[in-house]
């Protein structure tokens, strides 16, 4: 299964890029053994002068950016907030279930646009408060080694 981070805005060169990059590199390596795979697209930043409008434009240029047939999830703050094994599950659900394509999608400094939201089959949370969408790309590559970890019986995750 391929999954896809598509997200806002370009992470520059520094220690958050150097320890996603990290985190994602340790997701393909160890994520092979299991039928997976992970990669990052990024759009940049709408220049739009309104929010509606922003979003708007990231959501075009964010569907671009992923295959029709992914399950497409929104990491949004109104979302569901899933332990790390909760988390490995669904992945596993997915994987197993025949799903090709996932797909995560992070939004700008405004959110998501309502009809991304809309189209979503699921919205994720990483907890009720509201985080940097550049943190975010950064917390769920860890979140994404850590469920092949999980699924892989690893022990970097410690109940």
């Amino acid at each position: 299964m391929r999954i896809t981070i598509a997200a806002v805005g370009r992470l520059k060169a520094g220690p958050e890029r150097e320890l996603f990059e990290r985190y994602l590199d340790r997701a393909n390596d160890a994520g092979r053994k299991l039928a997976l795979s992970f990669d990052l697209r990024e759009t940049p930043e709408s220049r739009a002068g309104s929010a509606v409008a922003r979003k708007d434009q990231e959501a075009a240029a964010l569907l671009g950016l992923i295959p029709a047939e992914a399950v497409q999830i929104a990491l949004d703050e109104k979302g569901v907030s899933l332990d790390s094994p909760a988390f490995a599950a669904r992945l596993a659900a997915w994987r197993d279930g025949g799903k090709e394509r996932i797909a995560f999608i992070i939004g700008g400094a405004d959110g998501l646009a309502d009809s991304l939201l809309a189209k979503a089959s699921m919205k994720l949370a990483f907890g009720r408060q509201t985080w940097p969408h550049q943190l975010v790309r950064l917390m769920l590559a860890e979140q994404l080694y850590r469920a092949v970890t999980i699924l892989s019986g690893h022990p970097y995750h410690r109940e």
